[in-house]
């Protein structure tokens, strides 16, 4: 287990996939930061 691995974290990040081990960080969308704006004033 290691980097070859896909289930492990090293794994994923030397394979280039994403999973629930490795979550992806999604950037927000105009739409829900046009909400949250909204809300905020």
């Amino acid at each position: 287990m290691g980097r070859g691995d896909r289930r492990t974290r090293q794994g994923k990040v030397k394979n280039g996939s994403y999973g629930k081990v490795r979550p992806r960080k999604r950037k927000k969308s105009t739409a829900e930061q046009a909400v949250k704006d909204e809300k905020a004033n």
